[in-house]
């Protein structure tokens, strides 16, 4: 799963990196401890272009009676993503990125768990493939989002067996691309990704609460 993760990237590369231009619109500041629930900086493709905004953690699909589902749908399992009512049409016209340059999990060790961070050796942003929705009822809308999971890769397994879906910079074109809507091509894209592009590390155990979300979480043990 993915219930963790980091972004505190400058905002400018980040503008430049995923290509879009009005970062200064946005409501978003560094972040080292995002949650579930909290709003998320994502892109979503649009006919002008890249379009940045942040959507809630937690999708709430459009035909949800009761939008505290969203506490349930942090994460969509590759494996199934075409098969699920909530996710099978979002699949095809629904797609984002959602940005991080870090993720964090958890390895039990007796009754404690022990943190990891996990980032690419290159320390640079990357985007996770992510589905989107928009709900409204009673005049209140809330656009959301799921985080997709996929099999660990070797780096991420021997902490925990699944691990969110890291795009390569060509498959975040293709991700993104609205004229594509082959589900098996689309699901092609959503493989563990390079561990020999990937490192991890143990870090503090201020991680383990949301209310910590500063950028001594980071600290290695």
């Amino acid at each position: 799963m993915c219930g963790r993760y980091s972004l505190f990237a400058n905002g400018e590369s980040l503008a430049e990196r995923f290509g879009f231009d009005h970062f200064a619109d946005l409501e978003w500041i560094e972040r080292y401890n995002v949650a579930p629930s909290q709003s998320v900086l994502a892109i979503v493709n649009a006919s002008t272009g890249n379009r940045a905004g942040m959507l809630k953690w937690g999708l709430v699909p459009s035909w949800a009676k009761d939008p505290k589902i969203g506490y349930k749908m942090i994460n969509a399992r590759a494996e199934t993503i075409d098969q699920k009512p909530s996710f099978k049409k979002l699949l095809k016209r629904r797609r984002c990125i959602v940005v991080a340059d870090g993720f964090y999990e958890w390895k039990k060790l007796g009754a404690d768990k022990q943190p990891y961070r996990f980032q690419l050796k290159s320390k640079e942003p990357f985007a996770f493939a992510g589905l989107w929705d928009r709900w409204e009822q009673n005049e209140e809308v809330i656009h959301s989002c799921t985080i997709i999971t996929t099999e660990a890769n070797a780096v991420v397994s021997g902490i925990h067996d699944r691990m969110p879906v890291i795009l390569s910079k060509e498959a975040e074109v293709a991700w993104l691309n609205r004229s594509i809507d082959d589900e098996a091509y689309l699901k092609s894209l959503l493989m563990p990704f390079s561990a020999g592009k990937m490192e991890s590390y143990q870090i503090s155990s201020l991680v383990n609460s949301p209310k910590n979300d500063t950028k001594e979480i980071l600290n290695s043990l």
